[in-house]
């Protein structure tokens, strides 16, 4: 299982080397870097994870339910924190590369499990669980993104904000992973569907708007 995950991660992150040392506008740039750091959060993410599954005595639902969707808000939080603090807290800026970090961590968690369970997979379980999980990782992180970009403004609520923005992420990332493992596991891939669409319309209307005011 490692040697495997090395392997895919190695085909993943490789070639986009290159391909961001070519890019010159600047946006394009972060976004595809956050697109590696999201691939690569979820490389390291595996390791944690499995360390932590062996201290919970091999109990996977109670981890998955409890544990990793901690380990993972947090993780991949970071790099948009960093982009916050030290690049722009420009909301449509944060908004974009924090849902690029979640997409390219669902990229590499799904084709792991799917290259895990090839003799059982089947298409239509592939597109749900590639609308499903990089939705949910893309909204969680875009959430604290967006809401970061209100947040880093504000002094007094920054570290109070900051901490919200993590705990409503990782309920919502906890709670994805617990009906997904119910007897509802279809529904919970349409959830974050619906709620990544709402996204987009708001972005969509708000972008409307602001060219109307221009």
């Amino acid at each position: 299982m490692d040697e495997l995950m090395s392997i895919i991660y190695m085909c993943f992150i490789i070639p986009m080397f290159p391909f961001l040392l070519i890019l010159r506008d600047k946006r394009s740039q972060v976004l595809v870097g956050c697109l590696m750091a999201g691939i690569s959060i979820c490389f390291g993410a595996a390791y944690i994870n499995r360390s932590l599954l062996i201290l919970c005595g091999g109990d996977a639902l109670y981890v998955t339910t409890n544990i990793t969707p901690i380990s993972e808000e947090v993780l991949k939080a970071v790099p948009v924190l960093f982009l916050a603090y030290f690049i722009s807290d420009e909301r449509d800026f944060l908004l974009s590369a924090a849902f690029a970090v979640g997409v390219g961590f669902a990229i590499l968690e799904n084709t792991v499990i799917l290259t895990s369970n090839i003799e059982t997979v089947t298409v239509l379980w592939a597109f749900l669980r590639g609308i499903g999980a990089a939705f949910m990782h893309g909204t969680a992180t875009a959430f604290v993104g967006y809401g970061m970009s209100y947040v880093k403004k504000k002094k007094k609520l920054f570290y109070c904000g900051t901490f919200s923005l993590l705990i409503a992420a990782i309920i919502y990332h906890a709670l994805f992973n617990l009906i997904v493992q119910s007897g509802f596991g279809m529904v919970a891939f349409f959830i974050p569907t619906v709620l990544f669409l709402y996204m987009f319309y708001e972005v969509y209307k708000s972008n409307l708007l602001k060219e109307e005011l221009l």
